[in-house]
């Protein structure tokens, strides 16, 4: 299956744009939301291998080497691959969908059961979807879907939002469907947000379809109508945020008794990215425990050579504006025009940069291209947790599921741990969640995220936490630990950083290990990880 024709774009483009660009717009259908047939590590944004065919659903060696404890400590791990997943707890379980109408789900955050996968008749989301949703890929002219979002609304029924796009263009088409269980069969409602047009359509340039397309769509300011995310806000208002490359990030009110938008909004209101720049997969998460919307995106492109990286901003308000940890609107974020597409240079220092290609050392864990996150706060819990897809130093296109947990820092910052979810019960109950000042020296392994967006990878250096405060090795400045695990990193020409500390599970280790995870004003993270004697 192919997820991106390689015809000539039907969109009306800036005279300006160079045939190389238009074959380079390819990108624009999410950069990170579907998957091609041919694997690839070219740098350019929006080339992926097969979602599956490359990633075992269950451990491999490889998997097993790294992940897999020995001794008493034991929690296992059953990996999935599920490009672009989000989110939905029902029950005990959680469920992520993404691309290509690929679902899986888990109740420990650690073992993954495949659920459907591929848009095939076969499918059993739909009793057949691609007559139920012929409508939608024939607009795009496409023959798979992108990234989807479920949320169940106050009528107990489950809305799936699905997309299609073109794939060469930002021609798509967005809409929802409706079961009476998140694993279906669901049932088409309509579609509802449409972007570009058809040359060969009844439909003429600029006209309005349902209400909800732009007169005059323009790519550069209009958005790609594809990555929805739809959610409450903390007053039970219903919102929906989409949007990839093309005009950038915007958001809808949504009416919840249908789960249509609301009338009259057109395409909503844009919150950041615009002139093709390489941002896409938006995400709201409100956190009681900060009383801040937090809006995730990804920068960059998918691949493993696309330099993916997830970025964070917030606000008070579910519809903006969101801020920077300079108190910047990300709404002024966008490419410049007068450069060629995709120019990631004028957006690198845009956001909270929270993670991106990265490699603890000594055979420590490391991840390649990770974004298209989604995040839930789970009340029973108590925990933020942050769902993600990434690929693997040294594994080429290959990508799987993971789930880190989010900690907000003193500045009401989310912060992302640096390993994998583990519960410590499926260590030992002895193990405590609070961390004493004498528990934090030791030698660390110390990643700088930085905030460029590069497909080189951060490899770590090692720091010594000493006693006193001190901090020496490769990097020096200071540490203290504050209450509720708050810690202050200070580092020598670097600045300080606000974070937390947490024990997680180290694959190099296997063990338990002290880890701290921190931002700076700048907006730049840095993990450690404490290595064992």
């Amino acid at each position: 299956m192919t997820s991106r024709n390689t015809k000539t774009p039907r969109l009306p483009f800036p005279t300006a744009v160079s045939a190389l660009a238009l074959s380079l717009f390819l990108t624009a259908c999410g950069g990170g939301s579907g998957g091609g047939e041919t694997p690839t590590n070219s740098d350019g944004p929006g080339q992926e291998a097969p979602e599956n065919n490359d990633s075992p659903d269950q451990e491999t060696p490889e998997d097993e080497d790294q992940d897999s404890p020995q001794g008493s400590v034991s929690p296992t791990f059953t990996n999935i691959a599920v490009h672009d997943p989000s989110v939905t707890k029902v029950g005990s379980d959680y469920y992520v969908i993404g691309s290509h109408l690929s679902m899986a789900k888990t109740d420990d955050l650690m073992n993954w059961e495949r659920v459907a996968d591929v848009v095939t008749p076969a499918n059993p989301l739909f009793d057949d979807v691609t007559e139920e949703l012929a409508d939608a890929l024939g607009w795009a002219d496409a023959d798979t879907l992108w990234a989807a979002d479920i949320i169940q609304l106050s009528d107990g029924r489950f809305y799936m939002y699905y997309n299609a796009c073109r794939g060469d263009a930002p021609q798509s088409a967005m809409g929802v469907a409706v079961a009476d269980n998140i694993e279906g069969p669901y049932e088409n409602v309509e579609i509802f947000l449409r972007s570009g047009w058809e040359a060969d359509s009844a439909l003429e340039p600029g006209a309005v379809t349902e209400g909800y397309i732009a007169e005059n769509y323009d790519p550069r300011i209009h958005p790609n109508v594809i990555d929805p995310h739809t959610f409450y806000d903390h007053q039970g208002n219903l919102w929906m945020t989409y949007g990839s490359y093309s005009g950038g990030l915007y958001i809808l009110q949504m009416d919840p008794s249908t789960g249509l938008p609301m009338p009259g909004q057109g395409y909503g209101t844009h919150l950041i990215g615009g002139n093709h720049s390489r941002i896409e997969a938006p995400y709201v998460l409100y956190s009681p425990e900060s009383e801040y919307y937090y809006l995730f995106s990804s920068f960059g492109g998918l691949g493993a050579g696309g330099a993916y990286n997830i970025r964070v901003a917030r606000s008070l308000s579910p519809d903006g504006p969101y801020l920077d940890y300079a108190g910047n609107d990300v709404a002024e974020v966008k490419s410049d025009p007068s450069l060629p597409l995709f120019d990631d240079a004028s957006i690198e220092d845009g956001a909270v940069k929270l993670m991106g290609n990265f490699q603890f050392a000594n055979g420590g864990n490391g991840y390649v291209s990770p974004g298209h996150n989604s995040a839930y706060y789970d009340e029973e819990l108590g925990k933020h947790l942050m769902f993600f897809h990434t690929r693997f130093p040294g594994r080429g296109e290959q990508h799987e599921v993971r789930v880190h947990e989010l900690f907000i820092n003193a500045d009401g910052w989310p912060v992302v741990a640096p390993h994998r979810y583990v519960p410590t019960s499926e260590a030992d109950e002895a193990i405590e969640s609070s961390i004493s000042e004498a528990d934090v020296p030791g030698t660390y392994e110390l990643v700088n995220h930085g905030l460029d967006i590069t497909a080189q990878i951060k490899s770590s250096v090692t720091i010594e936490l000493e006693d006193g405060g001190q901090i020496s090795g490769e990097a020096s400045g200071d540490w203290t630990l504050g209450a509720d695990n708050a810690i202050t990193v200070t580092l020598d020409d670097e600045g300080t950083f606000e974070g937390v500390a947490a024990r997680l599970w180290s694959p190099s280790e296997q063990e338990f290990v002290v880890t701290f995870s921190a931002l700076s004003v700048d907006g730049v993270a840095i993990w450690g990880s404490r290595s064992l004697d």
